[in-house]
């Protein structure tokens, strides 16, 4: 194509985008823009920028994949198909990552953009947010949730940062932590951040099962093994082949278990009962316990060498005793699933509620929270959750306790709670958020910094 030709195009192309975008992409939801022959973005539409959080000024006169980092762009970019082959793509699925690291999952369109004589001077590329479909679909499904790791503590620093670290390599983690701190949520996020999140997460309680059953149970068997055993039947070392093994309450196991357990971390390789030939294993293992490993290697409750072996990466979670600045968030999020699950419109709890959830010790922690703001729903016919829906042995256990409530601290973390929604609302802009809550920009900066948000 010669110099001139190239040039017509190139006009052509921003002539048709400016018109095109003065009259109707900056009206839609869905995301646009256009490149040229060159794949130069020749226009970029508000929903665009709102969506990736780069600005037309910014975007316009880039290559698309500068600009636009998406899942598809190496291998299968659509735009690339439909300029080879003139057709059109639609509606497939992949992610993008956004100006601030975050992975929104999209769906893409793409068509050659045409010229008055039917000439194509471009391609133009349309990408919806699926980011809210997707969530929702998790939360219905009883699939991972991040909720609940989104934390403003600094007990749960550590966890935050070196969740998504683990998640890029295949080494064995520990995670260590009360009843109810959420160390199977943290299994599942390392999972789904990790290479091997399209192959399976799969979950044992070590403690649940007798030796006999959990080694069947973990290794599988062949037919003929034992009475009653008339086919193969897969353990969930197979099951979880390319994926996790979530080892649950491994503390829990006995010193013959260990045993076989610690041949299988060295030698990456399992025996079914009745096998004649060991089978390999690929999956990544993670174990979890809510008892202190090392004092159970020190009174020989537990294998050193096995203890070494699993404990390559550990995550320590701290009970919610210690991040309590996150209760206000947590409930919101609680509020949030079982008004999706139950079909609610309940707007959260009231003051003195969140006043006695934050004077509370949580020995059942995270779960526990969970279980009490599900009773609230199952009582509450009203548009707040208040005192009347707690369940009687917590409202005692607060009166017993002889302290008044720290309304100081619930009116603190209602506030929190305002911030963080405002934020959201406008998608982190501080002067959109301080307009809606009423305050100069200054002030809601100061609060954020005071508040860890």
């Amino acid at each position: 194509m010669t110099p001139q030709k190239t040039m017509i195009l190139k006009n052509e192309t921003k002539a048709y985008c400016d018109g095109f975008n003065c009259t109707i992409l900056e009206s839609i939801s869905d995301g646009v823009f256009t490149v040229d022959d060159q794949w130069q973005i020749t226009s970029f539409n508000r929903a665009a920028e709102l969506i990736t959080g780069i600005s037309r000024n910014e975007a316009i006169g880039r290559p698309c994949w500068e600009v636009f980092h998406s899942s598809l762009c190496e291998a299968e970019c659509p735009l690339s198909q439909t300029r080879k082959s003139g057709k059109a793509v639609v509606g497939k699925v992949c992610y993008i990552v956004d100006a601030k690291g975050r992975r929104i999952t999209i769906s893409v369109s793409t068509s050659l953009l045409r010229n008055s004589r039917g000439e194509a001077v471009g391609a133009v590329e349309t990408f919806r947010d699926l980011s809210a479909m997707e969530s929702l679909r998790l939360k219905l499904e009883g699939d991972f949730d991040m909720g609940e790791l989104i934390s403003h503590s600094p007990a749960m620093q550590k966890v935050l940062e070196l969740t998504p670290a683990v998640a890029e390599t295949t080494s064995t983690v520990l995670i260590q932590g009360e009843t109810g701190t959420g160390k199977e949520l943290v299994a599942k996020t390392i999972h789904a951040l990790s290479r091997g999140r399209e192959s399976p997460f799969v979950a044992v309680n070590c403690s649940a099962l007798p030796d006999t059953l959990l080694e069947s149970e973990l290794f599988g068997y062949k037919a003929g093994a034992f009475t009653g055993a008339q086919k193969d039947k897969p353990g969930r070392f197979a099951q979880a082949r390319g994926g996790t093994l979530f080892l649950d309450e491994i503390g829990d196991i006995s010193p013959a278990m260990q045993t076989k357990l610690l041949r299988v971390l060295q030698e990456k390789s399992y025996e079914p009962l009745g096998a004649v030939h060991s089978e390999k294993s690929d999956a990544r293992i993670i174990a979890a316990t809510n008892k202190d490993l090392e004092h159970l290697v020190e009174i020989k409750a537990f294998r050193q060498d096995l203890f070494y072996r699993i404990n390559v990466v550990r995550i320590d979670l701290p009970p919610l005793r210690h991040r309590k600045e996150d209760i206000p968030f947590l409930v919101e999020h609680f509020v949030d699933r079982f008004n999706l699950l139950f079909n609610r419109e309940i707007r959260g709890v009231d003051p003195q509620v969140l006043s006695i959830l934050m004077s509370h010790d949580w020995p059942g922690n995270i779960r526990e929270l969970e279980n009490i703001i599900e009773r609230a729903f199952v009582l509450c016919r009203q548009e707040e959750i208040t005192r009347s829906h707690l369940p009687r042995d917590l409202i005692l256990r607060e009166q017993r306790a002889g302290e008044p409530l720290n309304m100081y601290s619930a009116r603190q973390a209602l506030e929190a709670g305002n911030i963080s929604r405002a934020l959201r609302q406008s998608q982190n802009n501080l002067s959109q958020a301080a307009r809606l809550l009423g305050m100069h920009r200054s002030t809601l900066y100061r609060k954020m910094k005071k508040m860890g948000l």
